[in-house]
């Protein structure tokens, strides 16, 4: 029997590719570089587009949660008289020597209204014996510094003033020592 010596036209994996199919790889591999570039700038395209997106969601976060913080400004601005007229009711009951159920309840009125006022972020500004604070107070009137007294201290409040948070939202009309 005789062998059958017949050979095959692909090429040896010594002698390397043919020179056309290299170039055509050369090609190939030179277009996926081009596509990997272009994947490359869409993604940090789309990457800086996602982060300035998440830039203004945060910053309509904080937008959202300010006006919620302070939604009740009005309101409490507005209940700020009626409080004034309780605090002065009170002023001439005290005065006037009354100590009757009706003082005792508008008193108790008074106490609830600044609780519920302070559960919302409502506070009075402290103002008496304090030094002069042009954002807290709004001087009305000076007056000579008695003893012990130091200069620009506020040495009576005329007015109460109230904080909503970190905001002024009435300045306390005080008497400064001079």
């Amino acid at each position: 029997m005789a062998e059958n010596t017949t050979t095959t036209d692909t090429p040896n994996a010594a002698d390397g590719p043919p020179a056309a199919d290299e170039a055509t790889l050369r090609e190939r591999v030179a277009k996926l570089e081009q596509q990997n570039d272009e994947f490359l700038r869409h993604l940090a395209e789309f990457q800086n587009r996602n982060n300035e997106m998440l830039q203004v969601m945060r910053r309509k976060d904080q937008e959202l949660e300010g006006r919620l913080k302070y939604a009740h400004e009005k309101l409490a601005a507005d209940l700020l008289t009626a409080l004034d007229n309780l605090d002065r009711a009170l002023d001439a009951a005290r005065k006037a020597g009354d100590k009757s159920p009706l003082t005792v309840g508008v008193a108790a009125t008074e106490a609830q209204i600044l609780e519920v006022l302070k559960r919302h972020g409502v506070v009075p500004i402290e103002a008496l014996g304090q030094p002069f604070d042009p954002n807290k107070h709004q001087a009305i009137q000076s007056a000579p510094a008695g003893k012990g007294q130091e200069p620009n201290t506020v040495v009576q409040v005329a007015q109460q003033g109230f904080m909503i948070h970190d905001r002024v939202l009435r300045p306390a009309a005080v008497i400064v020592a001079q």
